[in-house]
């Protein structure tokens, strides 16, 4: 991405990349240079133009109370939706934009965590009170919540059996009929803000909004402790993390739960690391009851507290595992208990299976091979790609094994491994959907990355966004449209190692530079 506030290369192969900071590294070692007023409001701006143009191209209600009828009605429709689809992609430039200048500031020594946080703020704002970006799917929480106020089982029956129409008509007709995947702590949150919200579903949005922000939180109060263990570098860590698309458009302008669960994930993890053992377990396992991923975590996080303990290898693995049982059995029933349902979720969690893209790579191998057959014979499609689905399952269990046993040591170097099976999950299950990567993603990015490596994140985070319409509609077998995609993300990924890659403002530079401070 170029921009006319960029440092200029000459300037920039002379500073030091990026400094690894350790445990014993002072928090005084951070960079001070300026705000970087521009790149900020470049992203507010972007920002505030997805706010605008999501009344007219985002997960808009069906019966809109506001826009539905009167002179602004014209942007839900025809020309008008086209138009606002438009600048809400001009608005996701520019947030990306500003994002890539705010990472070649911070590779170049001039800033550190704080204006990184102030970015994300600024960028984070104006979507919280937006109509869901780029998904539905809170609007599927809302009814899921509503179910066991009207005394249905939320994961025996699907929003349809109701009848409220307010509530209903704006679900995805995929899960209209589907019951919910998620955990009781999930389905706990939803119904309190169901009861609230009622069929008012603007006011649902918000409030689900700023109750998945304890998850964001959490994230914030986590990351800096993850950094210390996994010797990474704390604004890289931030900006990754916090300040990315992924977080910003995805989990909060989305809104999607997966916030919420790897909030308890980041925060559980550190507290084990630092020797609190049974809150470490105890909010891992709140975060399983918000999504199941979330325990797969535990395994590792047994290794970490065993190596802390003073024993034999298996007398400190036993106690460890044994206390980690109780925990989670406890929290988990008592979840259950307070949110007043059963242990339907389980034969519920089947439910995104039926999803079928290729950013799962089972399901993409079966497609492909489906494709190969079909030129010769007419073959069954599901066939492959079910067939391919079971051997992802077994390879993901055949890595998940060998990591966990890897991990035997414990420290830092278990919950790295932790993270790789938490991504290995996301793509090698039945189904795959954008935010998932995030599962994983938030432990990693405290680990150290390379300037390279970081291009490569950038070009996937922006485009895992695109994958999906602003409406929410998958766009992964729209291949002209994919194809751009493609294009647009690796050119954000060499912008962050190159200024002015496209060579668009000539010699126009930076008009400060600062070097970094170790």
């Amino acid at each position: 991405m170029a921009t006319t506030t960029d440092p200029s290369p000459d300037v920039e192969e002379s500073l030091v990349a990026e400094k690894i900071e350790h445990a014993e590294a002072p928090a005084a070692a951070e960079p001070r240079g300026p705000l970087p007023v521009r790149t900020i409001a470049l992203g507010t701006a972007g920002s505030l133009m997805i706010l605008i143009s999501a009344f007219g191209a985002a997960g808009i209600l069906v019966s809109d109370p506001v826009l539905g009828h009167g002179p602004l009605s014209w942007i839900r429709y025809g020309h008008g939706r086209m138009l606002a689809t438009i600048v809400l992609y001009l608005g996701f430039a520019l947030v990306v934009w500003a994002w890539i200048r705010l990472g070649r500031h911070l590779l170049a020594g001039r800033v550190g965590s704080r204006p990184v946080l102030i970015a994300a703020a600024c960028w984070m704002g104006p979507l919280l009170i937006s109509p869901p970006v780029f998904t539905r799917d809170v609007f599927s929480y809302l009814a899921q919540g509503a179910l066991p106020l009207y005394g249905q089982d939320p994961y025996a029956v699907g929003p349809i059996v109701l009848g409220l129409q307010e509530l209903v008509q704006n679900v995805h007709p995929f899960w209209q009929t589907t019951p919910a995947p998620y955990g009781p702590l999930f389905i706990l949150m939803a119904k309190g803000i169901a009861a609230v919200a009622g069929t008012n579903m603007i006011l649902g949005v918000i409030l689900m909004r700023l109750a998945l922000l304890i998850g964001l939180g959490l994230l914030l109060w986590a990351l800096p402790g993850l950094v210390r263990h996994l010797g990474g570098n704390l604004p890289t860590t931030l900006w990754l993390a916090i300040a990315g698309p992924m977080t910003v458009v995805h989990l909060v302008g989305g809104p999607h739960n997966d916030l919420l669960m790897v909030g308890f994930l980041a925060a559980g993890t550190l507290c084990v690391l630092e020797r609190k053992h049974v809150l470490g377990i105890l909010l891992v396992t709140l975060g399983a009851a918000v999504k199941a991923t979330a325990a797969i975590a535990l395994p590792f996080l047994v290794w970490v507290w065993a190596g802390h303990l003073n024993s034999t290898f298996w007398k400190n693995f036993t106690r460890a595992c044994a206390a980690s049982v109780a925990i989670f059995v406890g929290a988990f029933a008592a979840t259950t208990w307070l949110a007043g349902v059963n242990l339907g979720w389980f034969k519920a969690l089947q439910a995104p299976a039926m999803i079928v893209n290729w950013l799962s790579i089972p399901t993409a191998a079966g497609e492909i091979v489906h494709t190969v057959v079909n030129v010769v014979i007419d073959a069954n499609k599901s066939w492959f790609v079910n067939t391919a689905r079971a051997i992802g399952g077994l390879l993901f269990f055949a890595i998940a094994i060998r990591q966990w046993w890897l991990s035997r040591h414990g420290g830092s170097d278990a919950v790295r491994r932790m993270a790789f099976v938490l991504f290995a999950v996301a793509v090698l299950s039945p189904a795959t959907l954008p935010w998932y990567l995030t599962w994983g993603f938030v432990i990693a990015a405290a680990l150290p990355w390379q300037r390279r490596q970081l291009a490569i994140l950038a070009s996937a985070a922006v485009f895992l966004v695109l994958t999906y319409s602003p409406a929410g509609e998958d766009l992964l077998y729209n291949w002209p449209f994919i194809a751009g995609a493609i294009a647009v993300s690796v050119l954000a990924g060499i912008s962050l190692l190159r200024n002015d890659p496209l060579g668009l403002f000539g010699e126009r530079q930076e008009l400060v530079t600062l070097p970094a401070k170790v």
